[in-house]
């Protein structure tokens, strides 16, 4: 069974700094692309960074500079490196994974609540 479960969310002041992790079984992790998508309430969700199988990596322009995405293809686990945090990031925190060699292999975690307080 295919599971993603995140951690990592939580309170944090503007300008503040949170780590999201996402830890994935099931699956074989380091064929897998992995992103970080996020949805605020009343807002369509929004892709946040990607990352390839290879480590390039791909950000939303309003992120970028601020957020950093991360593998450790030995601990089956992506991360999210959020610093300098606006009220804006205030969302529902998501990893997504989808198979290099399977475009029917895609799996989401259940979200994590990321709050930043003005």
């Amino acid at each position: 069974q295919v599971q993603l479960a995140e951690s990592g969310g939580g309170l944090v002041q503007t300008g503040g700094s949170l780590r999201l992790s996402c830890a994935a079984s099931g699956i074989t992790f380091s064929s897998y692309g992995l992103s970080w998508y996020r949805q605020a309430p009343g807002k369509q969700r929004e892709l946040v960074a990607t990352i390839t199988t290879g480590g390039a990596t791909n950000y939303a322009d309003s992120v970028k500079g601020r957020f950093t995405i991360s593998r450790d293809n030995a601990k089956n686990t992506v991360y999210l490196q959020m610093n300098n945090l606006k009220p804006e990031d205030t969302a529902v925190y998501s990893c997504y994974a989808n198979s290099s060699y399977s475009s029917l292999a895609r799996y989401w975690g259940q979200g994590t609540q990321v709050t930043v307080s003005s």
